[in-house]
């Protein structure tokens, strides 16, 4: 059974490589600003969350800082380019979380809650009743599963993962899904 959509006022959390921007090829990293590139949609989708109104909230896993192919400073060089690209379009981002960590190295690395439970904490109006997660891999499922969030997958989902509410082709469609009547 599904959950519902969302109420204006709540928290959307969004994944941010390959939900928002493309998705570099598996085991590398957007380690600089001009390595960001928008997916079609993405700015008009946030827009519409803001417009909704919902909170905006990345969490985003960035193991390449412990692996040392980029430092924190490089990370918010591309978190600036993408808040500026987003702005260009009258679109904005509550907060940005990220895990810098190896896997099993912390509880903030998704499937892992941490990020949401700090940013529940840390970020005004931010709240996880009521929430939804959108992502495109099976940890942001698995996370948004977790705290009862409704979740939302970007493609298809695999036999063996971890079950969404919904389904959408990109993070557009999941956003009318979740703000339609």
């Amino acid at each position: 059974m599904s959950r519902p959509r969302l109420e204006p006022g709540r928290t959307v959390f969004l994944d941010r490589d390959g939900t928002i921007n493309e998705s570099p090829p598996e085991g590398e990293y957007v380690t600089a600003p001009e390595g960001l590139a928008l997916l079609p949609g993405a700015a008009e989708a946030i827009c519409l969350l803001n417009e909704h109104p919902a909170k905006v909230v990345v969490v985003t896993n960035q193991r390449g800082i412990a692996l040392g192919k980029m430092t924190e400073d490089d990370l918010t060089a591309v978190h600036e380019r993408l808040e500026r690209e987003l702005a260009g379009s009258a679109a904005h981002l509550d907060a940005i979380l990220h895990c810098p960590h190896h896997e099993g190295a912390c509880d903030c690395r998704k499937p892992g809650t941490g990020m949401f439970e700090r940013a529940a904490r840390e970020v005004e109006g931010v709240e996880l009743g009521g929430a939804a997660m959108v992502g495109d891999t099976a940890r942001d499922v698995e996370a948004g599963n977790r705290l009862g969030l409704t979740t939302v997958r970007l493609g298809s989902t695999a036999n063996g993962e971890p079950a969404p509410d919904h389904e959408a082709r990109d993070l557009l469609a999941a956003v009318r899904l979740l703000t339609s009547g």
